[in-house]
């Protein structure tokens, strides 16, 4: 296994003789510390090369008090030009050498993997898990209204540009992200020219892929989810390479 740190943030891959499909992962609220970079191994592992983007690097500290807030605020249109920065830097990359990219987030993260498959060209394939999805209500609802400059694209509002095949995981019992919400996203996904299937898991509520946090994880759904979501790489990466 290789690992590197690099400006934009932390690349796993293994040694290959062939180029690799191209990954980008994006980390939850808290950032990318070791659960991230965990899981950017755990992935190279199955044959993928990794980056995992560190959203927070240009800021000189992060302190979250309030998860919505700190959401909120945070500049959308600089994070996809941070992930297209991304992809671009794995296409460069020798492990991947100009094949395709795809794209995978958690929580916070995923919310970003569904506006970048509908608003970067630069990805082949994308996986988010529970992300938010809605300015109407919930985290990312402000009474007052969310700065257009900063957040200028509800995530729902987007889903009918979907620009690439998507794969998505959500928790049934999610407190943070309704499943109207859910079955909506998938309603305007089905319009596309995409092929796109959301998977809602029963028994799992926010946070179920994360095995350090013993309250959230469920073991089986996360294997599963898993298994299923290299498969979709490996076959749709594979396919956009051809």
């Amino acid at each position: 296994m290789n690992t590197q740190n690099l400006d934009l943030g932390y690349l796993a891959y293994p040694d290959a003789d062939t180029p690799l499909p191209g990954v980008v992962l994006i980390h939850d609220v808290w950032g990318l510390g070791e659960h991230p970079r965990d899981l950017a191994r755990r992935l190279a592992a199955e044959g993928f090369a990794v980056l995992a983007v560190d959203l927070y690097r240009r800021f000189e500290g992060v302190d979250i008090d309030d998860v919505g807030a700190w959401i909120r605020e945070l500049d959308d249109p600089q994070v996809l030009e941070d992930l297209r920065m991304a992809a671009r830097a794995l296409e460069a990359h020798p492990s991947v050498a100009g094949g395709p990219v795809g794209l995978i987030g958690f929580c916070m993260g995923g919310m970003y993997v569904v506006l970048g498959a509908c608003l970067c060209a630069e990805f082949s394939a994308a996986v988010p898990f529970y992300g938010l999805l809605s300015h109407q209500h919930g985290m990312l609802h402000a009474e007052q209204g969310l700065d257009p400059a900063l957040k200028p694209h509800e995530p729902l509002a987007v889903a009918s540009e979907l620009g690439c095949p998507l794969l998505g995981f959500f928790g049934a019992e999610d407190a943070m992200v309704p499943v109207d919400d859910v079955r909506a996203l998938e309603a305007s996904f089905a319009g596309t020219q995409h092929a796109s299937e959301i998977v809602v898991v029963e028994g799992a509520g926010h946070a179920f892929m994360n095995d350090t946090r013993p309250d959230a994880y469920r073991e089986a759904s996360a294997r599963e989810a898993w298994t299923r979501m290299v498969a979709f790489l490996g076959e749709t990466l594979s396919a956009a390479a051809d």
